[in-house]
């Protein structure tokens, strides 16, 4: 109940509507290396004056408005930020409209405990639209994050599906709860 008090919270603190528009995330301005943004690995520096590992910079810019100042490996300044990586009100209703619910298989959290979560990331390259993004809870968008789970969208159909850890085939599955 706990982590669902914070979360509610959390998503309505910047929110200049109520939820029907998703809010605003949080904006945090941080510098980071290149190479420790690209492989989650090192500490990146606030603007406030305190840090955060590359890794939770990565987490957080999927759905809170990071720009990070990167630098180079002679501490040259490579970019200060991309803010199309962040999803427009109109990007997460078709997302939400598509997804309806956290896509992670069994999971039937509803959009309002959902981030938009990049299939490709975009330090990686990847683009903020309907067919780089999915809807994932909080615990799921961490467990992604985090883990060897992988989640990808199908060529076939364009809906999600997710490649779990730890087999040789990994088949993928998908959450049949999920509206057609």
């Amino acid at each position: 109940m706990w982590d669902a008090l914070v979360e509610a919270a959390r998503r309505l603190t910047g929110a200049e509507l109520l939820p029907d528009s998703h809010g605003v995330g949080a904006r945090l301005v941080v510098t980071v290396q290149h190479e420790a943004l690209r492989t989650a690995v090192g500490a990146a520096a606030l603007s406030t004056g305190g840090e955060l590992s590359a890794a939770a910079v990565r987490r957080l810019a999927c759905d809170a408005e990071v720009l990070p100042v990167v630098l180079g490996s002679r501490s040259q300044v490579l970019d200060v930020g991309r803010s199309t990586r962040l999803v427009t009100s109109a990007l997460w209703h078709a997302l939400t409209t598509r997804d309806g619910q956290c896509t992670f298989p069994g999971c039937n959290r509803p959009p309002i405990a959902c981030d938009a979560h990049h299939v490709r990331h975009w330090v990686d390259g990847g683009s903020t639209s309907l067919d780089n993004l999915v809807l994932l809870c909080r615990r799921h968008h961490s467990m992604v994050h985090q883990t060897p789970w992988r989640v990808r969208i199908n060529r076939d159909d364009g809906r999600p599906e997710f490649l779990p850890p730890g087999s040789e085939a990994r088949q993928p599955i998908r959450n049949r709860c999920l509206r057609l």
